[in-house]
């Protein structure tokens, strides 16, 4: 296969990736989800987050390393999951309808 083979095939991919999609609309699921996440409050999951830090060094403190590690973690979802509550409210999960 040469180069211009290759390129013409990227091409063709390029454009059936652009096709499949072209609204940019949301799937059923993903609208279900924006749905019930955007009616939580935003501090939810920050006070999650701060609690799981707290609960982390208690563990942390009675010698319990590898529980502690574990809730420890849990942390960056939770702020992670904040900051999509946050998007999703930002953004107005129901513009794509």
């Amino acid at each position: 296969m040469d180069t211009q083979d290759l390129k013409n095939k990227a091409a063709d991919l390029k454009n059936k990736a652009d096709n499949v999609n072209p609204e940019h609309k949301e799937g059923p699921v993903a609208s279900a989800i924006e749905n019930y996440t955007s009616k939580l409050p935003s501090d939810l999951f920050l006070w999650a987050a701060l609690g799981s830090m707290a609960v982390s060094a208690t563990l942390k403190i009675m010698k319990k390393d590898e529980e502690a590690l574990f809730v420890g973690q849990w942390a960056p979802s939770f702020l992670l999951l904040g900051n999509y509550n946050k998007m999703i409210k930002l953004a107005g999960y129901e513009k794509d309808k």
